[in-house]
């Protein structure tokens, strides 16, 4: 009887993809990073407890593409300063990926509030210095856009480890609550980078109801840069939380949990026409 390929696996090949996850090769992006403060206020405001302010309201901007084995990928994320105890990161509030293969990983498996966007990054030849322009876009508002000039080289940092903050859950199978109780999820990132330039630009951030950065706005840029830099990543869950304290945050990962709000809008009647 030929092999029912939704069958069971056998244990070899479950084996063997287990250890082949940790035998992947660097993968460079080109991505660019701004950093500013914020309202410290409004950055509060979107943190789910245990999770605390930082000393500083810190917005960081992400955007990166990559070639990953012949595919192309964009990746972006949006993220505030946040501590959890002893431990200082960021917690970020939208993910946008371009693949479906992308965005189901980092949510199922670390909890990332990963969404499917366009994630453009450009870069124009110009003989003062090249332009940048890069950008997140869905439901189509480019809700933030980052574009400057690259101003030169800059000294390459050792390798290091950033932190991220994620909730893991699942909505409730009957529209309320949660089927489980939550967990806070520590992502730690080896970064490595190869290539690191300055910009000298400007963030923008547009009204979108589905994305509201626009009330985090830039009080102070501190800084823009384009680098070229490949990172691995490892979690752990370091608690559980409180259901009914994360539960008014659940907007933030779905534009909406119960889909009513981003429906397709109803065919026009000949009335309405």
């Amino acid at each position: 009887m030929a092999r029912v390929r939704y069958g069971p696996r056998p244990e070899p090949e479950i084996t063997a993809a287990r250890n082949n996850r940790g035998s992947l090769p660097d993968i460079w992006s080109t991505g660019v990073v701004a950093v500013w403060e914020s309202d410290p206020d409004a950055v509060a405001q979107v943190l789910p407890p245990p999770l605390k302010p930082a000393e500083r309201a810190l917005v960081r901007v992400s955007i990166s593409q990559v070639d990953l084995f012949g595919t192309p990928l964009g990746a972006g994320s949006f993220a505030v300063s946040a501590e959890h105890g002893p431990h200082r990161g960021w917690y970020p509030l939208v993910m946008p990926m371009t693949t479906e293969r992308a965005l189901i990983g980092g949510r199922e498996v670390f909890g990332e509030p990963k969404k499917l966007g366009e994630v453009v990054v450009e870069r124009t030849a110009d003989p003062v210095g090249d332009l940048v322009a890069a950008r997140l876009t869905r439901h189509g508002v480019s809700f933030v856009e980052v574009r400057g000039r690259v101003g030169g080289e800059l000294p390459l940092p050792a390798p290091a480890e950033k932190l991220d903050f994620y909730f893991k859950f699942l909505p409730g199978v009957d529209g309320t609550g949660f089927d489980l109780d939550p967990v806070l999820v520590h992502c730690l990132r080896r970064e490595r980078v190869r290539r690191l330039e300055r910009v000298d630009g400007e963030v923008l951030l547009r009204e979108s109801p589905f994305d509201p950065v626009a009330d985090l706005p830039v009080r102070r840029l501190l800084e823009i840069s384009i680098s070229e830099k490949t990172s691995d990543q490892r979690g752990r869950v370091v608690e559980r939380v409180s259901p009914q304290a994360l539960l008014p945050y659940l907007h933030q990962r779905y534009d909406d949990a119960q889909q009513l709000l981003d429906a397709p809008e109803p065919p026009a009647t000949d009335r309405e026409a």
